[in-house]
């Protein structure tokens, strides 16, 4: 299987590009079932990257950073990045946003924490990866606008951690919008979609979204 599916507009019709970044045990195509159809936003071009293994790495959210971590981060996120260097090839004068699921959130966390640039993110039940370090890597962010979410009933996201993340995007400059969805288990609902629609269709069409976000 190719290492990224693509799915939507074509590369000379795109009004931007979204690099979204599949969870633990899925896939592109469990993505493009499962999430996309539930999006409103014409024109989008989605770049779904693909894990090389189950999941992007082996450790659970709240687990501290071994050196396997640390191993399997940085191949994760070379994947993330050359999606992002593809998109930015392939669309080279759209916005383009990155976004995932689960630990797709966290690898879009870690992909912006690291220095990666985009024009907006999404993180749809996610934390930072070794979500009990105080040592991880905090890149600037410089008003960036993210979309972060988790539910109060999910699993496999602990709210502490999901918080903890949103202080430390928001103290890294980023003009962050979270919502914690009541009895929400471990999914992206309907009004995540709406939401990550209305931001979408936003940065396609030039506009600042998350107008008023801290």
């Amino acid at each position: 299987m190719t290492q990224t599916a693509y799915h939507g507009a074509g590369t000379s019709t795109a009004r931007a590009v979204c690099v979204f970044i599949h969870g633990r045990a899925q896939s592109p195509e469990e993505m493009v079932e499962t999430v996309l159809p539930r999006l409103d936003a014409p024109g989008l071009r989605f770049a779904l990257p693909r894990s090389p293994r189950e999941g992007w790495y082996d450790a659970k959210a709240v687990d501290d950073m071994t050196e396997m971590t640390e191993t399997q981060l940085a191949e994760a996120l070379g994947i993330v990045r050359r999606a992002v260097e593809d998109a930015r090839r392939d669309c080279p004068d759209v916005p383009i946003i990155v976004a995932g699921f689960s630990q797709g959130a966290c690898m879009t966390i870690e992909y912006l924490m690291h220095g990666g640039r985009a024009d907006a993110a999404a993180m749809l039940t996610g934390c930072r990866v070794a979500a009990p370090s105080d040592t991880l890597a905090r890149a600037p962010l410089s008003g960036m606008p993210i979309y972060a979410t988790c539910g109060d009933a999910d699993p496999w996201i602990p709210i502490w951690a999901f918080q903890k993340a949103v202080g430390e995007l928001a103290a890294a400059g980023a003009r962050v919008r979270s919502d914690i969805l009541p009895g929400r288990p471990h999914e992206v609902s309907d009004a995540e979609c709406a939401e990550f629609s209305r931001i979408l269709r936003a940065v396609s069409g030039g506009a600042v979204p998350l107008e008023g976000a801290a």
